[in-house]
């Protein structure tokens, strides 16, 4: 007997859009590449944001000039990223889900955007301890997003 969530697995990959994605490598090279493109500001951003909230790198620079263009750079990249990733899961969904480097890539994205919320409601005018330990755990999250990404698509 198959759970409701199943179900919900078969739908999503029995979608036209998940049969089109499925049928088609340009499509499917289309939208990875737009993912990377999503990922690289991503993880750029996250990189430099964290670095300078830490203290690490501009310190000369008003934090604000560092930090807002490069969280404009994350919430690009994310968007970019969540709509072509839904995209790119929809075709092996069941798959997916139970992959455990997907779950984890799932788990550490929900852990930097908490980080990244917690470093936005700061409002990026404290230079203090806290804020550099979660610029920089933000950074290091983001990253290992990437990276179990990358381990997803290349252990599948």
């Amino acid at each position: 007997m198959m759970t409701a969530f199943g179900a919900a697995m078969a739908w999503v990959e029995g979608s036209g859009v998940a049969i089109a994605i499925r049928e088609s490598l340009l499509l499917t090279a289309a939208l990875s590449a737009f993912h990377l493109i999503g990922a690289t500001l991503v993880g750029g951003g996250a990189l430099l944001g964290g670095l300078r909230i830490g203290g690490v790198l501009f310190p000369d620079q008003a934090m604000a000039d560092v930090v807002r263009p490069a969280g404009r750079a994350i919430l690009l990249g994310l968007s970019i990223s969540i709509v072509t990733g839904a995209l790119l899961f929809s075709p092996r969904a069941s798959m997916a889900v139970a992959n455990g480097f997907f779950q984890l890539k799932m788990g550490l994205l929900v852990a930097a955007a908490a980080c990244h919320a917690i470093l936005h409601s700061r409002r990026w005018h404290s230079e203090d301890q806290a804020s550099g330990f979660l610029g920089l755990a933000r950074s290091m999250l983001y990253i290992a997003v990437i990276l179990a990404g990358s381990a997803y698509i290349l252990l599948e």
